[in-house]
Formats: C-alpha cells, structure tokens, sequence
C-alpha cells in the first residue's frame, strides 16, 4: 500500500495528516526549473558583511574571529525593548506584543565552508555555541522559547552565503513547538512512554526510512515526511535540549550532522539547500520531561537540482501532499556515500 496506491500517514509530532501519492512521482515536469547552484564560493569575500573584519550594516565592524562568531542580528524579527500592549475587539480581533532576541552565529571564518565541508572539530564548536546560547537565552525570564534554524541556499531565503545560522529566542513558545509539546505529553500520558524514544526504536527495527546513525543520534526520514528528502535527527536516550548533552553525545551531534549534509550534497553533486532547527523543550519554567530533542531538515529539492518542491494549491488549501515516499528517499540517501563529492 505504501509504495503503489495513494494513502494518508498522520504525523504523530503535531497531530496532522499528510497525503502521499506514490504514482504521480512518474508524471513529466514541465513547471519551473531553477538554475543550477553555483561553486562553492572564495574563502573569503571583502564584500561578505559575515566575513572576518568587515563592516556590517549600521556600521559595526566584526573581529578578526578565528572560530565561531555571535552578534545581536542587526535587523532583528524580535527586541526586547518592545513595550507590553495587547488589542482585543470582541474576541475576534486579538493581538499582543511580543519581545525577544535574535541572534546571528556564523560557523567558520571561512566564507566558502557548509557544515558539510568543516571538519568535526570545527563543528563541534558550533554545536558547543548553540549550548552556550540556548542556556544563556533560555534562563531570561522573559524567554518561554529559543529557537536554532539554519536556511541555506538562496531558494531557501537565505541572504548571505557565507556558514551561520540564526537564532530567535521569544516571549511565547511557537505554534510548531506548542504541538509538539502538547502531542508528545499526550502520548506519554496515553501510552506512559516516550513518543520519539518508541519511534525511534520502531524505525531502528524496520530500517526502511533510517539514513545513518551512531551511537548517539540517528537520522531518519520520517512516516509523515511532507518534503522531498525531509530528515529527523533524534538523540538515542532521552534528552530535551542542548544542554543535557554530554560532550561525546555533542559530538555525536556533530558527526550526525556533517554526515548528514554530506549526504545531501551528494544526492545532485550540488550545494543543497535546506532549512535546518532544533526542537528543545520550552524555557518557560515549567518541567517538560515528555519532550525529546530533535531537529528537522526541510529540503526542497525533488528530482535534480533543479526541480524543487512548492507549497501551492491543494497543499496550501486542505492537506500538505508529496509524491516521492519517505521510504523512497531514505533509500537514496542512505545508499549515498559520505565522502564529499567534491572530495572525491
């Protein structure tokens, strides 16, 4: 049934259901093709305001930073100098002000490096930064929720080339990660269990979506999968954030990561692009011991590297909708080696 006739799978992390239709991956595309990535840009751009050095919009310069580099994001979604107000009409118009802080991590000095292309040293760093940061961020009293994302490749919405992430911290914990939150509790007091801990076992028997693993993490394309080649990072034992890792299991992460990327960079010999966060608990004070930490890549790349996947239609309107099963993609991309194509 999976892989022949049309079928729903629920996502069990929000509530939601996708619809999967196997047979339409043989339909021909003749919709909008995107240019092919370029190289991977210089080591270093004098025009890049990431890069060590330079002068960044509102006239701040950066340092001469030889690893990881964090500052306040100069056009920032969130700040936390925004006065308390809230409007409400009836109950029918509501809105409230929300503060927070966003930030800006760049991964390396080097301009032309993706997490795929550093070394798991070097990534080590950035996920010792992202610790830092979620503990530092998490512990103000008016933060309820930091989030860590990653966009790259233009087609992603990313702005600048050069390796970082960003990280929003807010007053209120986001729609995503309230599901999330509200799902798994429920599984735990439904079933006295761990959702992801008896996923993950689940997917760890079958074998079908899983990609790569070791003993710390393991990455898996999930059931409910709605993008093309979507993966899900999950720490083997029960952890809720960052913070609770220890250092063989951040390098764990590390390792998990650069060989994931990898992967992605050689299923079309390009650049992928993705967009890239983790899930922690909530830092809203309250205990959160039925949330498991994980991260999520969406990538939108379907066919080649020039054929991406939209949101439209039917999509937008009732139910999100893939063609090309998670099974079918966790087949690919574990079937891929994790030597870099361009090391090759």
């Amino acid at each position: 049934m999976l892989e022949e006739y049309q079928h729903r799978r629920l996502n069990v992390l929000t509530g939601e259901w996708v619809l999967v239709s196997p047979h339409r991956a043989q339909r021909p595309w003749q919709g909008q093709v995107e240019p092919t990535p370029t190289p991977p840009p210089a080591s270093y751009d004098p025009g890049c305001y990431l890069c060590p050095g330079n002068e960044r919009a509102g006239g701040a310069r950066n340092p001469r930073y030889g690893s990881t580099f964090v500052f306040e994001n100069d056009f920032a979604a969130l700040r936390p100098d925004t006065p308390e107000t809230r409007l409400e009409e009836d109950g029918l118009l509501v809105a409230a002000s929300e503060r927070g802080v966003c930030r800006v991590v760049c991964f390396s000095p080097d301009h032309g490096l993706t997490l795929s292309r550093m070394d798991l040293a070097a990534i080590g760093e950035v996920v010792d930064t992202w610790t830092a940061q979620f503990v530092e961020l998490g512990g103000h009293p008016d933060i309820r929720s930091v989030q860590i994302f990653e966009n790259r490749g233009e087609m992603m919405g990313c702005s600048n080339p050069h390796p970082h992430c960003q990280i929003w911290a807010s007053e209120s914990v986001p729609n995503e990660l309230l599901k999330e939150v509200r799902s798994q509790s429920a599984y735990a007091a439904e079933r006295g269990g761990c959702l992801l801990c008896d996923c993950l076992a689940l997917e760890r028997r079958l074998a079908a979506r899983l990609v790569c693993a070791n003993e710390h993490f393991a990455a898996l394309a999930p059931f409910w999968a709605v993008w093309p080649f979507e993966t899900l990072i999950i720490s083997t034992r029960h952890r809720s954030g960052l913070d609770e890792l220890s250092a063989h299991e951040r390098l764990g992460l590390a390792d998990i990561l650069k060989r994931l990327t990898t992967r992605y960079d050689n299923l079309f010999e390009a650049p992928f692009p993705y967009s890239m966060g983790f899930h922690q608990r909530p830092t809203d004070g309250r205990e959160h011991p039925c949330f498991h930490f994980h991260a999520h890549f969406y990538p939108p790349l379907l066919r080649s590297a020039t054929v991406r996947k939209f949101m439209v239609g039917f999509e937008l309107l009732a139910t999100p909708q893939r063609d090309l099963t998670p099974e079918s993609a966790a087949a690919r991309l574990r079937g891929l080696t994790e030597r870099h194509y361009l090391d090759a």
